[in-house]
């Protein structure tokens, strides 16, 4: 397992003197996975922003087609994007061709840019091949892989061979714990070095194959400054070109600290499955590959296509060594908190290397529009791409406004299927047509109009309110797990801080929706997100945790929250100075304030009375929050909409302008969640 380093990147200061320190860098600074369509059958562009500056920094972008049998198409800064198809200076992992395939109809990357790159397609692409329509066709949708240049990160580098042992110096700033080389000017493999195979031998990238004995590297370990060649042909013949690509492995670097690491190199032999890889992070990205000869082909996975924890959805491959479409016809790998879970059904015995990459965001946002976004729609009933929110949602709860309909919850991690607030139901449910996919902005609705699953994001002419959410450090995580039947089980989150309001529900089987908020009510009370309850008595139930969660555990107890065999989902929420706010007030039968100190007015507003009955009432500013137009919605019922005069958005927070007893009654106590 990898061992993650506790040294950090930071400058130091020495007595008398100062030296400027570097500003943190974040893993979303570095990589990012942009999912898009083309847009071109003949000619055109279109500029992908991801915000990663890949023209001041330099970087590669590596692209492949998702629906359709494409080459990968990886382009560099060092290297240069294309000035026409011919000279794309595109490279494909799934061919051994020279750089400049030479084609008359391609796409390409065109330019590098501060906040992204352009791809574009030739004026006669409609007579490319299929395999030649590799970044920008109409018709195909894309998935592209950014690697920008960091110390502790990555690093590219080119160099021209001369057929004799020698050393080529790098910018990595660390020992490298993956090289990828490619010939440029010649027909030959990607050889690759790993640190969990060794200096003595190689694989090629390109092909399903296990490792082989090699001089490629000399026989001798890279540095942080140098990594060696030997007289070998494949990386070193004389007068061809080259290309490096450079990876860290548990490095640090990055974050406030200077300490984090986001990119980890290892192996792991399974003797058995499923097996677990324990990384201390989260990954959004995993590139794994059977080294054992015969060896099996190298698989890459990412959270943005759905690389998801435990779920009824497998999690979606491209192979890296062929032109192949996207494929989910078997679930090899499941995610978790802590780093990656192999499942039943690869080879055991086998040595398999892997490369992954922390998943982001790594910093603590300072705007509530980043993490959150309310917006109300008229449903269609038909497939469609919705980008309301614009950002990567991780997290949905929507619902139909009207009566008898339910509030439904879905997240990237769990993959398209719901949980169903007011009804209790379980996750493995029929509905597979509602959330289809995750995008860098938003959702793909399907068809979502028959039956049941009318009233959950998009039944035709339903008027809906999606409240979308984040993960963030310090504002709100989403953590899966598996019930051990313990007394406590110590449960990884991301959410860096101690959470002060934790969301429970079986995915597996039917059960209340429990609520803690250690801090707020006490370590030994609950609430149940589904009912109108005042908050519970744990001793006399044991729902809750038997530890206080920490910045980094949760400790879900026995009874419904740790079932053995049974499978849950936690949403974690804090108090985020300026974006959020988790707290408590006491009624006052008249008109307050809640100030949550945020610069502007809160934009969802949700407010549980704890010590009597009451329901989980919630508001937001996409279907109103002033005076007239404050309609509010309970979690826990199937109730409609009703519009009284509540609640108010205001400067600093909320306002409460009523003395109804389910929020505001005289010397009564609540809870609330506000979002700037």
């Amino acid at each position: 397992m990898p061992v993650i380093s506790t040294l950090g990147a930071m400058s130091s200061r020495g007595f008398g003197e100062f030296t400027q320190q570097e500003p943190p860098v974040y893993v979303e600074d570095v990589f990012g996975t942009y999912l898009y369509s083309g847009n071109s059958s003949s000619g055109g562009s279109q500029t992908i922003t991801n915000n990663i500056n890949i023209s001041g920094k330099g970087g590669l972008v590596w692209i492949k087609a998702r629906n359709q049998s494409a080459n990968h198409i990886l382009t560099d800064t060092a290297r240069g994007a294309g000035t026409s198809p011919g000279a794309s200076n595109a490279l494909s992992t799934n061919l051994q061709s020279v750089e400049s395939l030479g084609l008359s109809y391609c796409d390409y990357v065109s330019a590098f840019n501060t906040t992204g790159f352009t791809v574009t397609q030739s004026n006669g692409g409609g007579l490319a091949t299929t395999a030649e329509k590799d970044a920008n066709t109409s018709g195909f949708d894309y998935a592209a892989f950014t690697f920008r240049k960091q110390k502790k990160f990555f690093d590219i580098v080119t160099y021209t061979g001369n057929g004799s042992a020698r050393t080529i110096s790098h910018n990595l700033g660390s020992v490298p714990g993956m090289i990828i080389v490619k010939a440029r000017s010649e027909a030959s493999d990607w050889i690759c070095y790993h640190v969990s195979v060794g200096n003595a031998s190689a694989w090629a990238l390109n092909a399903a194959a296990g490792s082989f004995s090699s001089t490629a590297w000399n026989n001798t370990t890279p540095t942080s400054t140098v990594f060696s060649l030997g007289a070998n042909n494949t990386v070193n013949r004389n007068g061809t070109t080259y290309v490096a690509y450079l990876f860290a492995n548990s490095a640090g670097g990055f974050g406030l600290t200077g300490t984090d690491s986001v990119v980890s190199c290892g192996s792991f032999v399974p003797s058995v499955t499923p097996i677990s890889v324990n990384l201390g992070w989260e990954p959004q990205f995993v590139l794994f590959q059977n080294i054992t000869a015969p060896g099996g082909s190298p698989l890459m996975f990412d959270n943005m296509r759905g690389l998801y924890a435990a779920s009824a959805d497998n999690s979606n491959r491209l192979t890296v060594s062929s032109n192949g479409n996207e494929s989910n016809s078997f679930n090899y790998i499941t995610i978790n908190a802590n780093g990656f879970i192999i499942n039943p059904g690869i080879t055991t015995g086998a040595t398999y290397i892997y490369l992954a990459i922390r998943r982001g965001p790594m910093k603590v946002p300072t705007s509530g529009t980043s993490v959150f976004s309310p917006n109300t729609r008229i449903g269609t009933g038909t497939a469609v791409t919705y980008s309301a929110p614009n950002f990567a949602p991780d997290t949905l709860f929507s619902r139909a406004r009207t009566s008898g309909q339910s509030w439904a919850s879905f997240d990237r991690l769990r993959g398209g299927y719901p949980l169903i607030i007011p009804a209790n139901s379980a996750e493995d449910t029929t509905v597979t047509n509602a959330v289809t996919a995750y995008t860098n902005t938003g959702f793909q609705f399907g068809i979502d109009n028959s039956g049941s699953i009318s009233g959950y994001v998009n039944g035709n002419s339903f008027s809906y309110i999606y409240d979308t959410f984040a993960r963030a450090p310090g504002f709100m995580d989403v953590v899966c797990y598996s019930g051990t039947g313990t007394t406590t089980q110590n449960v990884t989150h991301n959410l860096g801080v101690q959470p002060e309001l934790i969301i429970y529900k079986t995915r597996s089987n039917t059960a209340d929706w429990i609520v803690h908020t250690p801090s707020l009510i006490s370590q030994g009370k609950f609430l149940f997100l589904n009912r109108s309850d005042a908050a519970a008595d744990n001793s006399t139930q044991g729902y809750t945790n038997s530890g206080t969660p920490t910045s980094t555990l949760i400790r879900p107890g026995m009874t419904q929250l740790n079932m053995s065999g049974w499978t849950y989902v936690a949403y974690l929420f804090a108090t985020c100075a300026g974006v959020s706010k988790v707290g408590t007030y006491t009624g006052n039968n008249a008109t307050q304030t809640i100030n949550c100190g945020f610069t502007g007015g809160a934009r969802y507003v949700m407010i549980k009375r704890t010590d009597s009955t009451g329901n989980w009432w919630v508001w937001d500013t996409a279907r109103g929050m002033a005076a007239g137009t404050d309609p509010r919605l309970p979690y826990n019922s199937t109730a409609g909409e009703t519009n009284a005069n509540w609640v108010y958005t205001t400067t600093g927070g909320f306002e409460i302008v009523t003395a109804d007893a389910s929020i505001n009654a005289g010397s009564s106590t609540y809870i609330y969640l506000a979002i700037a």
